[in-house]
């Protein structure tokens, strides 16, 4: 891994279909890829503005293993208006992710773009930072 090339990580992110492919592939691909510099932002980017739901997700998970707040914070506004359902859990992912390192910077994500962001982000990424789950249950 620690030789792959740009070329060969967007080769072997062609025909990703599922969500689980894409998160496999962001977490142990193209994330590590990306926070080790073998990919740039720019790659990145173009995946968020990608038509296909399918890049746009793996650019929001690729921020997971890259543990960045701006570089998080950066995809997550590109994206914040997509309301593709595997899109909107994925940026809730990489919010609570990042809350976990930095929750002051994903607080104040929060409070900037609250009226932009999907109700299930907004509701999941407050839940983790408040009591440490996702989806607390009903006492």
């Amino acid at each position: 891994m620690e030789s792959v090339t740009q070329e060969e990580v967007e080769k072997l992110g062609e025909g990703m279909r599922h969500w689980g492919q894409i998160d496999a592939f962001a977490c142990y691909i193209s994330g590590p890829s990306w926070r080790d510099g073998r990919i740039s932002d720019t790659v990145i980017r173009n995946w968020a503005r990608s038509t296909d739901w399918c890049w746009r997700r793996a650019a929001l998970v690729s921020t997971v293993p890259v543990r960045d707040a701006k570089r998080t914070l950066d995809i997550c506004r590109m994206l914040i208006a997509d309301r593709h359902d595997l899109v909107v859990k994925a940026m809730s992912w990489a919010l609570r992710e990042l809350g976990k390192r930095d929750p002051e910077s994903v607080r104040r994500f929060l409070s900037l773009h609250r009226d932009e962001l999907a109700a299930r982000v907004l509701r999941e990424v407050e839940n983790k930072l408040t009591t440490g789950l996702k989806n607390p249950r009903a006492k």
